[in-house]
């Protein structure tokens, strides 16, 4: 995988966006699990869409699921300077400079949308930053991972409690802190709704709210169709999101993240389980019929 990795970091993002593109049309014809698990979440969120609007989502879904994929040979390998030239564009960058001129730490949230990692290292590249981090599911990864995400001089915490307080600690001195706001929460996380459907979300972003005067806000970064990534970096409601109540604010960081969404249904990460561990009686979407 390594290998890979290095492979596609020499090849231009034309090419890797192509074969992700081939990739992504070649899982949509086989019966893959990745097709599977986005025609699953893809129906429960979008009842309404017809077979016909379901099937052309499918496919751009698993197209740009793959390029996510294949790209991380360019983000994790290309130098500084090659990595800022594919941004196009900053859209809401004005926001992030009033935040941090307030002198009391930014909490950024960035969803599962797009190319996170590009997102990750404007950050690392243009502020002090710390970044939570759980180490990837294929061994071997890791290693190249951390060295990608700390080579523009991002500070990596674990997602445990030493890693929260480190958060904390980082937005107290005016840090950037990043977290991907929509990973299944497991057991320590709260049903709220997600596009319509209960998801089990986490209950850090109204902590960490809680216990700082950081600013928030959500970063993404999409695809740009004639090459390279515009980032967005969009207002978040920091007293929905810090309420007291778990189910609350959880809602809000969910409605906050539709909004992301709504900007480019297609890129998002629609081939996680993002709706495993539902409720009590209700229906389990990801059941083969």
């Amino acid at each position: 995988m390594v290998a890979l990795i290095q492979i596609l970091s020499m090849l231009p993002l034309s090419a890797v966006r192509l074969l992700g593109k081939g990739m992504g049309t070649l899982f949509y014809w086989l019966p893959s699990h990745a097709r599977f698990l986005a025609q699953c979440n893809l129906r429960a969120v979008y009842p309404q869409r017809s077979e016909q609007e379901h099937k052309k989502l499918l496919k751009a879904t698993l197209q740009h699921n793959a390029q996510s994929i294949l790209e991380l040979g360019a983000m994790w390998r290309w130098p500084k300077e090659k990595v800022e030239n594919s941004v196009r564009e900053v859209k809401g960058q004005e926001l992030l400079d009033a935040a941090y001129a307030k002198g009391k730490g930014v909490l950024l949230l960035g969803p599962h949308i797009g190319n996170w990692e590009v997102a990750g290292s404007y950050i690392s590249m243009n502020y002090p930053s710390t970044i939570m981090y759980r180490p990837p599911n294929l061994q071997g990864l890791e290693k190249s991972m951390r060295a990608a995400r700390t080579r523009f001089g991002a500070t990596l915490v674990p997602t445990d409690l030493r890693g929260i307080r480190q958060i904390i600690k980082a937005l107290k001195e005016n840090q950037l802190s990043a977290i991907l706001p929509d990973q299944d929460a497991g057991k320590n996380g709260v049903h709220a709704p997600f596009m319509g459907v209960p998801a089990r979300t986490m209950t850090l972003v109204s902590k960490l709210l809680q216990k700082s005067e950081a600013e928030c806000l959500y970063l993404i970064a999409l695809r740009h169709p004639q090459g390279g990534f515009v980032l967005h970096i969009l207002p978040a409601d920091r007293q929905a999101l810090a309420a007291e109540d778990p189910l609350a604010a959880a809602s809000a960081l969910n409605q906050g993240i539709e909004t992301c969404i709504r900007l480019a249904p297609e890129q998002y990460l629609w081939t996680y389980r993002r709706f495993r561990g539902q409720p009590e009686g209700a229906p389990n979407i990801y059941r083969k019929r």
